[in-house]
Protein backbone atom coordinates (compact mmCIF):
# COMPACT_ATOMS: atom_id res chain seq x y z
CA UNK A 1 0.00 0.00 0.00
CA UNK A 2 2.74 2.23 0.58
CA UNK A 3 4.14 3.68 -2.60
CA UNK A 4 7.77 3.22 -2.85
CA UNK A 5 10.39 5.89 -2.30
CA UNK A 6 8.23 7.78 0.11
CA UNK A 7 10.15 10.47 1.80
CA UNK A 8 7.94 10.53 5.23
CA UNK A 9 8.86 10.20 8.53
CA UNK A 10 5.48 8.60 9.09
CA UNK A 11 4.67 7.04 5.64
CA UNK A 12 0.67 6.21 6.98
CA UNK A 13 -1.53 8.14 9.07
CA UNK A 14 -4.84 6.25 10.22
CA UNK A 15 -7.96 8.75 10.76
CA UNK A 16 -10.94 7.61 12.61
CA UNK A 17 -13.96 9.04 10.78
CA UNK A 18 -17.20 10.57 12.97
CA UNK A 19 -15.79 13.55 15.46
CA UNK A 20 -12.27 13.27 14.03
CA UNK A 21 -12.20 13.61 10.01
CA UNK A 22 -15.85 14.02 9.89
CA UNK A 23 -17.75 16.58 11.54
CA UNK A 24 -21.17 16.95 13.31
CA UNK A 25 -23.03 17.48 9.89
CA UNK A 26 -21.07 14.10 8.99
CA UNK A 27 -19.41 15.91 6.03
CA UNK A 28 -15.87 15.48 5.86
CA UNK A 29 -14.03 18.49 7.26
CA UNK A 30 -12.91 20.45 3.66
CA UNK A 31 -9.46 21.42 5.11
CA UNK A 32 -8.55 18.18 6.84
CA UNK A 33 -9.64 16.73 3.06
CA UNK A 34 -6.99 18.97 1.22
CA UNK A 35 -4.35 18.31 3.81
CA UNK A 36 -4.93 14.18 3.22
CA UNK A 37 -4.91 14.91 -0.56
CA UNK A 38 -1.41 16.94 0.03
CA UNK A 39 -0.08 13.99 2.39
CA UNK A 40 -0.92 11.43 -0.30
CA UNK A 41 0.75 13.84 -3.16
CA UNK A 42 4.18 13.20 -1.23
CA UNK A 43 3.83 9.53 -1.08
CA UNK A 44 2.17 9.07 1.85
CA UNK A 45 -0.77 6.35 2.57
CA UNK A 46 -4.22 7.00 4.29
CA UNK A 47 -5.78 4.13 6.37
CA UNK A 48 -9.55 5.30 7.78
CA UNK A 49 -10.21 3.03 11.08
CA UNK A 50 -14.28 3.39 12.13
CA UNK A 51 -16.92 1.29 14.23
CA UNK A 52 -19.29 2.28 11.15
CA UNK A 53 -19.32 -0.94 8.10
CA UNK A 54 -18.33 -0.73 5.10
CA UNK A 55 -21.27 0.16 3.65
CA UNK A 56 -21.55 3.57 5.84
CA UNK A 57 -18.04 3.86 6.06
CA UNK A 58 -17.50 3.70 1.81
CA UNK A 59 -18.54 7.07 0.94
CA UNK A 60 -16.26 8.91 2.63
CA UNK A 61 -13.50 6.31 1.87
CA UNK A 62 -14.97 6.98 -1.97
CA UNK A 63 -14.69 10.96 -1.02
CA UNK A 64 -11.67 10.87 -0.36
CA UNK A 65 -10.48 9.48 -3.47
CA UNK A 66 -8.81 6.16 -1.06
CA UNK A 67 -7.94 2.35 -2.64
CA UNK A 68 -6.57 1.27 0.64
CA UNK A 69 -8.21 -1.09 2.95
CA UNK A 70 -10.97 0.36 5.03
CA UNK A 71 -10.52 -0.83 8.92
CA UNK A 72 -14.54 -1.24 9.76
CA UNK A 73 -16.45 -2.54 13.11
CA UNK A 74 -13.73 -1.05 14.99
CA UNK A 75 -11.03 -3.47 13.94
CA UNK A 76 -13.19 -6.59 13.66
CA UNK A 77 -13.17 -6.06 10.00
CA UNK A 78 -10.13 -5.51 7.17
CA UNK A 79 -12.16 -4.71 3.86
CA UNK A 80 -9.94 -4.23 1.35
CA UNK A 81 -12.68 -2.10 -1.47
CA UNK A 82 -11.27 -3.08 -5.05
CA UNK A 83 -12.14 -6.56 -4.49
CA UNK A 84 -14.58 -7.03 -1.58
CA UNK A 85 -12.12 -9.11 0.15
CA UNK A 86 -12.22 -9.11 4.17
CA UNK A 87 -8.51 -9.60 5.10
CA UNK A 88 -9.58 -9.36 8.60
CA UNK A 89 -13.22 -11.35 9.81
CA UNK A 90 -13.89 -11.67 13.25
CA UNK A 91 -17.87 -12.32 14.76
CA UNK A 92 -18.70 -12.29 18.47
CA UNK A 93 -18.55 -16.30 18.84
CA UNK A 94 -19.44 -18.04 21.90
CA UNK A 95 -20.47 -14.56 23.25
CA UNK A 96 -23.28 -14.12 20.81
CA UNK A 97 -25.54 -17.09 22.78
CA UNK A 98 -25.05 -15.39 26.17
CA UNK A 99 -25.73 -12.08 24.88
CA UNK A 100 -28.89 -13.24 23.43
CA UNK A 101 -30.12 -15.11 26.52
CA UNK A 102 -28.61 -12.93 29.34
CA UNK A 103 -27.96 -9.83 28.55
CA UNK A 104 -30.79 -8.69 26.24
CA UNK A 105 -33.59 -9.58 29.11
CA UNK A 106 -31.82 -7.29 31.42
CA UNK A 107 -30.55 -4.29 29.17
CA UNK A 108 -32.39 -0.78 30.95
CA UNK A 109 -35.59 0.60 29.62
CA UNK A 110 -34.48 3.13 26.86
CA UNK A 111 -31.53 1.25 25.49
CA UNK A 112 -31.62 -0.33 21.83
CA UNK A 113 -29.85 -2.90 20.35
CA UNK A 114 -28.27 -3.65 16.55
CA UNK A 115 -26.18 -6.73 15.69
CA UNK A 116 -24.16 -6.53 12.75
CA UNK A 117 -23.58 -9.56 10.18
CA UNK A 118 -22.31 -9.28 6.79
CA UNK A 119 -23.35 -6.07 5.73
CA UNK A 120 -26.52 -5.80 7.28
CA UNK A 121 -28.25 -4.11 10.72
CA UNK A 122 -30.48 -6.42 12.70
CA UNK A 123 -32.56 -4.85 15.57
CA UNK A 124 -32.43 -6.85 18.30
CA UNK A 125 -33.89 -4.47 20.49
CA UNK A 126 -36.20 -1.38 19.78
CA UNK A 127 -36.07 1.87 21.44
CA UNK A 128 -36.37 5.50 20.31
CA UNK A 129 -32.65 5.76 19.85
CA UNK A 130 -32.29 3.60 17.20
CA UNK A 131 -34.12 5.91 14.90
CA UNK A 132 -31.41 8.50 15.19
CA UNK A 133 -28.58 6.38 15.16
CA UNK A 134 -29.76 4.77 11.64
CA UNK A 135 -30.13 8.26 10.15
CA UNK A 136 -27.20 9.09 11.26
CA UNK A 137 -25.15 6.55 9.81
CA UNK A 138 -27.38 6.15 7.11
CA UNK A 139 -27.98 2.33 7.68
CA UNK A 140 -31.09 -0.17 7.22
CA UNK A 141 -32.26 -1.48 10.21
CA UNK A 142 -33.57 -4.86 9.26
CA UNK A 143 -35.71 -6.51 11.69
CA UNK A 144 -35.14 -10.42 10.25
CA UNK A 145 -33.13 -12.80 12.56
CA UNK A 146 -29.52 -12.93 12.90
CA UNK A 147 -29.21 -16.16 11.48
CA UNK A 148 -25.06 -16.17 12.54
CA UNK A 149 -22.55 -15.14 15.25
CA UNK A 150 -22.67 -11.47 14.11
CA UNK A 151 -19.55 -9.42 13.92
CA UNK A 152 -20.97 -6.76 17.00
CA UNK A 153 -23.66 -5.46 18.87
CA UNK A 154 -24.04 -2.26 19.08
CA UNK A 155 -26.07 -1.10 22.79
CA UNK A 156 -27.37 2.57 22.11
CA UNK A 157 -28.52 4.60 25.44
CA UNK A 158 -30.71 7.43 25.66
CA UNK A 159 -28.21 9.54 27.59
CA UNK A 160 -24.61 9.42 28.34
CA UNK A 161 -23.06 7.61 31.48
CA UNK A 162 -22.27 3.96 30.50
CA UNK A 163 -20.76 2.68 33.51
CA UNK A 164 -23.86 0.53 34.62
CA UNK A 165 -24.93 -0.66 30.80
CA UNK A 166 -20.94 -1.33 30.91
CA UNK A 167 -20.50 -3.74 33.56
CA UNK A 168 -23.78 -5.15 33.02
CA UNK A 169 -22.64 -6.20 29.65
CA UNK A 170 -19.24 -7.34 31.15
CA UNK A 171 -21.03 -9.61 33.79
CA UNK A 172 -22.46 -11.67 31.00
CA UNK A 173 -20.37 -11.25 28.18
CA UNK A 174 -16.66 -11.35 29.85
CA UNK A 175 -14.89 -12.33 26.64
CA UNK A 176 -15.97 -9.90 24.44
CA UNK A 177 -14.38 -6.74 24.14
CA UNK A 178 -16.11 -3.14 25.39
CA UNK A 179 -15.99 -0.53 23.75
CA UNK A 180 -17.52 3.23 23.75
CA UNK A 181 -17.56 4.96 20.80
CA UNK A 182 -19.90 7.64 21.65
CA UNK A 183 -21.34 9.22 24.91
CA UNK A 184 -24.45 6.72 24.18
CA UNK A 185 -22.87 3.80 22.02
CA UNK A 186 -21.35 0.85 23.62
CA UNK A 187 -20.52 -1.40 21.49
CA UNK A 188 -19.85 -5.54 22.01
CA UNK A 189 -17.18 -6.60 19.91
CA UNK A 190 -15.05 -10.04 19.85
CA UNK A 191 -12.52 -10.29 22.48
CA UNK A 192 -9.57 -10.39 19.60
CA UNK A 193 -11.35 -7.06 17.71
CA UNK A 194 -9.61 -3.81 18.39
CA UNK A 195 -8.44 -0.91 15.57
CA UNK A 196 -4.90 -0.57 17.12
CA UNK A 197 -5.10 -4.77 16.47
CA UNK A 198 -6.22 -3.91 12.70
CA UNK A 199 -3.50 -1.18 12.37
CA UNK A 200 -1.28 -3.61 13.35
CA UNK A 201 -2.47 -6.73 11.08
CA UNK A 202 -2.24 -4.04 7.75
CA UNK A 203 1.08 -2.54 8.87
CA UNK A 204 2.60 -5.71 9.35
CA UNK A 205 1.23 -7.00 5.93
CA UNK A 206 2.45 -4.42 3.88
CA UNK A 207 6.01 -3.88 5.77
CA UNK A 208 5.48 -1.01 7.46
CA UNK A 209 6.66 -0.65 10.94
CA UNK A 210 4.61 0.79 13.64
CA UNK A 211 6.59 3.61 14.80
CA UNK A 212 6.19 5.26 10.81
CA UNK A 213 2.49 4.94 11.51
CA UNK A 214 0.66 7.91 12.80
CA UNK A 215 -3.01 7.88 14.30
CA UNK A 216 -5.90 10.46 15.14
CA UNK A 217 -8.89 9.49 17.13
CA UNK A 218 -11.73 11.51 19.56
CA UNK A 219 -12.96 8.76 21.40
CA UNK A 220 -12.18 6.08 23.80
CA UNK A 221 -12.49 3.24 21.22
CA UNK A 222 -9.66 5.06 19.66
CA UNK A 223 -7.19 5.36 22.85
CA UNK A 224 -5.64 1.96 22.28
CA UNK A 225 -4.75 2.73 18.44
CA UNK A 226 -3.39 6.31 19.40
CA UNK A 227 -1.28 4.41 21.87
CA UNK A 228 -0.01 1.98 19.46
CA UNK A 229 1.36 4.36 16.74
CA UNK A 230 4.47 5.92 15.98
CA UNK A 231 2.78 9.51 16.83
CA UNK A 232 -0.51 8.95 18.37
CA UNK A 233 -2.81 12.36 17.87
CA UNK A 234 -6.16 12.95 20.41
CA UNK A 235 -8.42 15.61 18.74
CA UNK A 236 -8.49 18.65 20.95
CA UNK A 237 -12.46 18.83 21.63
CA UNK A 238 -12.00 14.37 21.87
CA UNK A 239 -12.68 12.19 25.19
CA UNK A 240 -9.97 13.57 28.09
CA UNK A 241 -9.04 9.71 27.68
CA UNK A 242 -7.74 9.86 24.22
CA UNK A 243 -6.35 13.32 24.88
CA UNK A 244 -4.34 11.48 28.21
CA UNK A 245 -3.02 8.76 26.19
CA UNK A 246 -1.95 11.12 22.65
CA UNK A 247 1.64 12.22 21.78
CA UNK A 248 0.21 15.17 20.78
CA UNK A 249 -3.01 17.16 21.31
CA UNK A 250 -4.18 18.85 17.88
CA UNK A 251 -7.45 21.39 17.50
CA UNK A 252 -11.09 20.51 16.68
CA UNK A 253 -12.65 18.61 14.83
CA UNK A 254 -14.52 21.01 12.86
CA UNK A 255 -11.15 23.58 12.45
CA UNK A 256 -9.32 20.33 10.75
CA UNK A 257 -7.93 18.37 13.42
CA UNK A 258 -6.51 16.04 10.81
CA UNK A 259 -5.00 18.61 9.17
CA UNK A 260 -3.14 20.03 11.92
CA UNK A 261 -2.00 16.07 11.88
CA UNK A 262 -0.65 16.21 8.72
CA UNK A 263 0.84 19.29 9.10
CA UNK A 264 3.04 18.15 12.09
CA UNK A 265 3.98 14.65 9.72
CA UNK A 266 4.92 16.97 6.62
CA UNK A 267 6.76 19.42 8.25
CA UNK A 268 8.66 17.03 10.64
CA UNK A 269 7.39 18.51 13.56
CA UNK A 270 5.89 15.30 14.78
CA UNK A 271 7.57 13.49 18.07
Amino acid sequence: MTPPGADLRYLWIVTDLDGTLVDRDLRIVPRSARALRRYQDMGGTVVVATGRNEVSAGRYHRELGLSTPMIVYNGARVVDPLTGRRLLDLDLGPSWHALCENLLPELPEGVGAVAFAGEDAHVLRHAPSLAAYAGRDRIELREDPVRQAPTKVMLIADRPGLGPLARLAARHCPAARLLQSEDTYLEILPGAAGKEVAVRHLAERSGVPMDRVAAIGDNPNDTAMVRAAGLGAAVGDGHKEVRAAADVVVGPCALGAVADLVERVVEGTGR
